[in-house]
């Protein structure tokens, strides 16, 4: 009588649902069995090993996986091939458009490049952490030869550099653009799971670490009452002042119509923003979040600017005559066309230079609007609804630096209160501490 140990490795009967293992004629075993496929159906797969063992644990690995409910891979393409699709056909409808450019920049400059030739469905992640640490260890300009196609020119003074000159000028990615990099991996991956093209998100167990903010430098009291006296007399004082106080973004200054304002009631609503797109040129688009989208209160200075603006406006468009384009837009150019942001930072680039401030970004009034409005204690939620922020802890995490220093101001007002009374008082040059501040801090 035969019994299993008797029968040859390659012709044992295995239990039903648990596949067959067999040797091929190359020698090799190859194991072959049923497993979940997307959209609940079931499909037959094959894995190969040098051994019998081998091709069984593969095939034992894949069953327990599908008896858990994960499906599997599907898809046989290229990481590249998977990221095209994304980009054209998913990512397309559920970005912005300016996102979707500078997704599309991240795909074609580091991601094909890097880990394009990869097959989507084994692609691991120490894969994506090799990468990850050779593209933070890499000249940009070597790598993407940027300089080495710069040519010289000579109306605009521009001579070669960096690759073109044989020497590397080490220009790496900062660790915020690796985040960005990552991130932009990490949802590109995450919809193949959502598709059920892979079983997991291999982007996601790699740990990039939070990068640190980006520092900026906010006008202080008297540098921005400085900008302001510079503002007087400009075409566009009436814009500038109002980034100041209301900390509005370039796009939605720009994408300001005088439908949306109230000057009886001193309100403003925030629609949309203007900003150049590849496809449209200068569009108006929606606000950068929903809660971008509200009602400011205007402040009286703004106000009175604005009706001079809009007085000077009508007198531009009578100028111009059959020349002006209605636009609609609060500020615009002499003709009635609307403002492109690179032309307003040149504007703004000027001011600073006539007020004899330093260089700072257009972006940074809107720092410095809530880096005052904190230090005069205004409530941080209040903060939070001017600037048009989504959580409050946008808000909270942006502006620590400035909580940080009202914090100490309140603990010196807490000291100066618990004094003892026959303590000598301390004269502000008598330490290196600041001197006490009676600002109410909330």
């Amino acid at each position: 009588m035969t019994t299993p140990r008797d029968t040859p490795a390659s012709r044992r009967v295995r239990a039903n649902g648990d596949g067959t293992v067999y040797q091929r004629k190359d020698g090799r075993w190859e194991a072959a069995g049923y497993v979940l496929a997307p959209s609940n159906t079931r499909k037959r797969i094959r894995v190969y090993g040098a051994t019998r063992k081998e091709a069984l644990a593969q095939l034992t690995e894949k069953i327990a996986a599908s008896n858990r409910g994960v499906p599997a891979v599907s898809v046989q393409g290229s990481l590249a091939a998977y990221l095209t699709y994304w980009l054209d056909n998913v990512a397309v409808h559920q970005l912005r458009e300016t996102t979707h450019t500078r997704y599309t920049a991240v795909v074609d400059h580091y991601l094909v490049p890097g880990l394009g030739r990869k097959k989507l469905a084994k692609l691991t992640a120490k894969d994506v952490r090799t990468w990850l640490n050779g593209l933070r260890t890499v000249c940009q300009c070597c790598v993407r030869g940027i300089d080495a196609r710069r040519k010289p020119d000579a109306q605009a003074s521009r001579q070669p550099r960096c690759c073109a000159l044989g020497k590397c000028c080490h220009k790496r990615l900062s660790p915020l653009t690796l985040a960005y990099v990552h991130s932009v991996l990490k949802s590109a991956l995450e919809h193949a799971v959502r598709e059920e093209e892979i079983p997991r998100n291999v982007a996601r167990n790699v740990r990039m670490g939070t990068p640190r903010p980006r520092r900026f430098e906010p006008l202080t009291a008297p540098e921005a009452r400085a900008f302001l006296a510079a503002t007087h007399g400009h075409r566009l004082s009436a814009l500038f002042e109002l980034a100041l106080r209301t900390g509005l973004r370039k796009g939605e200054l720009l994408g300001l119509r005088w439908e949306d304002l109230d000057l009886a009631g001193g309100t403003a609503s925030i629609r949309r923003t203007l900003q150049r797109t590849t496809s449209g040129g200068l569009t108006a688009l929606p606000t950068k979040t929903k809660s971008s989208e509200r009602r400011i209160a205007l402040p009286t200075p703004c106000l009175r600017s604005l009706e001079q603006h809009r007085n000077r406006q009508a007198r531009e468009r009578e100028a111009a005559g059959t020349n002006w384009k209605a636009s609609g837009y609060v500020f615009t150019r002499p003709d009635g066309n609307p403002i492109e942001g690179a032309t307003l930072t040149r504007h703004f680039n000027t001011l600073l230079r006539r007020a004899s401030l330093r260089r700072i970004r257009f972006h940074d009034l809107r720092h410095s609007t809530a880096t005052l409005l904190l230090e005069q204690g205004v409530e941080l939620v209040v903060i939070k609804e001017l600037l048009g922020h989504a959580h409050i802890g946008v808000t909270a995490t942006v502006y620590a630096h400035v909580r940080l220093r009202l914090q100490r101001d309140a603990i010196d007002l807490l000291g100066h209160v618990l004094r003892n009374p026959a303590e000598p008082l301390i004269g502000p040059g008598d330490n290196d501490d600041p001197p006490l501040c009676a600002a109410p801090v909330r």
